[in-house]
């Protein structure tokens, strides 16, 4: 499982790019896999020191990766900023609707 993520994430690293692109490269994965391959994944961007945009619809993913969040909606950025900022400083009912709807932060927390 997550097979042919890797393989295509090791290609793409192979062309040594300034900026990592990725579209929801874990968002098919069963979650036990997923959570494997967020840890590998989080060592390979540490390790190779690359700026990576991730674009994910799960908050608590982003925040696993992410030294700071940008929340887009229609294509305009909403709010940027840390997990906390969006959680505790919402920037508008967007951002708080979004924040609320997200169950796998709530799960986190409790």
């Amino acid at each position: 499982g997550g097979q042919r993520q890797r393989v295509a994430l090791m290609r793409a690293l192979m062309l040594d790019p300034e900026v990592v692109l990725l579209d929801e490269p874990l968002g098919a994965l069963d979650p036990m896999i997923r959570a494997d391959l967020q840890v590998e994944l989080k060592e390979v961007f540490q390790r190779l020191k690359k700026t990576v945009v991730m674009v994910t619809h799960d908050l608590a993913e982003a925040a696993w990766f992410a030294d700071r969040i940008v929340l887009l909606r229609a294509g305009r950025i909403v709010q940027a900023g840390t997990l906390d900022d969006l959680t505790q400083r919402p920037a508008d009912d967007f951002v708080t609707t979004f924040v609320n709807a997200q169950r796998s932060l709530h799960l986190e927390a409790s």
